[in-house]
């Protein structure tokens, strides 16, 4: 290219992530032209290591060690390149649950969003991505664990579906599946995109959406620091994920009419607790995520299997010192267990110096979902046979007794910065994720999302994309 560079197209969408991938290969299959401008690069499944310090480094920005402002800092790791945070999470594939919609509509006027009028998109992406229920031989010893421990207390449970084709249990889904078996955007819809014309470039910086007489125009945008590009383009989708689109679209001055733009930050907190077992675990061996337990999911208590090889055990375990040593020295029979708490507690992010700025604070209802989580997966531990639990608290405090800042949290699923909403004083965008105030300017990821899922938001996010593409498409998503 030369040092400035314009290129027309039909829909310009910038993030090839969740919502962004999905969008583009959707809407160049239907006819449209489309260019994709991606900050990351491009990964080559052939180079992963399996080495979580060495993938985290490579996979995630910021080497994963993104972090929260706030009481307690939540460590918020976010993937990087084409394939976002799907080439890195888990893969769990949960619908948007009837409840959570049905709060939508009332709450925030999203009527069109119901079971009814995303299943067809649903199936869609659960056809694109091969989604499945794990099976018990591939979910692992560390799943077995868990489940015993439901079934002594008759807690509802069951095997988590995930989005994977010819899966082996490396064990390592968060750190970039060596074998590709897991069916992240950036194997599946990625290339699908491309194979339908879809112009897909790398290394892009956006720096802002281009609007004139309140009209979409395109993008402003430069390729690795260098090359000034416009893509001139009547429809534009934001797709650069919960914590960057907020951020683009007040440099593009959209978005701000409501205050809300950057507001409403939910994290889906998260920690997990140890358990050392009398049998032999090996937690690397099958998915790492596998299984469930919802008994608890209308508190906002949901547990999901986490596992992952010695290394990442090392930076998780919540021992110092002698202890530390000996669990590890134990590493074989170890179990872990995650604890997500739909949050009621509320952030925001604005820019300091072009860098996202993240504040969060944990509220005392969420406080005591966490109080009340912890003292029931040390329940769930014992009644599976547990030797020892290891809370992640410190040493002496118990749950019911722990206070916001002795939780060691992180977080995997950011939402609501640019949240949906009927009325243009209250939400960012409208139910098909138009931008309020102007045309041609939507936004597809999770910042659109108006409140926590309880839930692993990936397929939310895809679904929501879809019926984006297809009423861009002037058609109905066919299933």
């Amino acid at each position: 290219m030369s040092a400035s560079e314009r290129i027309d197209a039909d829909v310009c969408i910038v993030g090839a992530g969740a919502g962004g991938a999905v969008a583009a290969a959707e809407l160049a299959e239907g006819g449209a032209e489309v260019v994709v401008l991606e900050q990351g690069r491009e990964h080559d499944a052939d180079s992963f290591s399996a080495r979580p310090v060495e993938m985290m480094t490579r996979l995630y920005r910021d080497g994963g060690q993104g972090l929260t402002l706030g009481s307690p800092p939540v460590l918020l790791p976010l993937g990087g390149g084409i394939g976002g945070t799907t080439l890195v999470n888990s893969g769990t594939c949960f619908r948007t649950p009837g409840a959570v919609l049905e709060r939508w509509r009332g709450e925030y006027g999203l009527r069109e969003l119901t079971e009814q009028e995303l299943d067809p998109c649903f199936e869609r992406v659960e056809h694109a991505l091969s989604v499945a229920e794990v099976s018990p031989e591939l979910a692992g010893a560390n799943a077995a664990v868990a489940r015993r421990g439901a079934q002594a207390l008759g807690w509802s449970h069951g095997y988590l579906r995930r989005n994977a084709r010819g899966c082996v249990g490396s064990g390592v889904c968060a750190f970039g599946c060596p074998t590709s078996a897991k069916q992240h955007t950036g194997i599946t819809y990625v290339p699908r995109a491309r194979a339908a014309g879809a112009k897909i470039l790398t290394g892009a910086e956006v720096q802002r959406v281009l609007v004139r007489n309140g009209r979409a125009q395109g993008v402003q945008a430069s390729l690795d620091g260098s090359v000034r590009l416009h893509v001139h383009a009547p429809e534009v989708i934001v797709a650069a994920g919960t914590i960057h689109t907020p951020l683009l679209l007040e440099r593009s001055g959209l978005g701000g009419d409501s205050g809300q733009l950057g507001q409403n930050l939910a994290l889906h907190p998260a920690t997990g607790a140890f358990a050392r077992m009398e049998e032999i675990v090996d937690m690397a061996r099958g998915v790492p995520q596998s299984f469930y337990v919802d008994e608890f999911s209308s508190e906002g208590i949901m547990f999901e299997g986490v596992a992952g090889p010695p290394s990442y055990v090392a930076m998780s375990l919540p021992l110092t010192g002698a202890r530390h040593a000996r669990a590890m020295a134990d590493y074989r029979h170890l179990a872990l267990l995650g604890l997500m708490v739909s949050d009621t507690s509320r952030g925001s992010v604005r820019s300091l110096g072009g860098r996202p700025l993240i504040r969060y604070d944990l509220v005392r209802d969420d406080l005591v979902r966490f109080r009340s989580g912890l003292a029931r997966i040390r329940e769930l531990f014992e009644a599976a046979g547990a030797r020892e639990v290891y809370l992640p608290l410190p040493h002496g405090v118990e749950p019911e007794r722990a206070r916001v800042q002795d939780l060691k949290l992180m977080a995997f699923h950011p939402l609501g910065t640019a949240r949906a909403d009927a009325r243009p004083t209250h939400g960012v965008v409208d139910v098909r994720l138009r931008v309020h105030g102007v045309e041609g300017v939507h936004v597809a990821d999770g910042s659109v999302v108006p409140s926590s899922l309880g839930v692993n938001p990936q397929i939310t996010i895809m679904a929501l994309a879809t019926r984006l593409a297809y009423h861009l498409l002037d058609r109905p998503c066919p299933s």
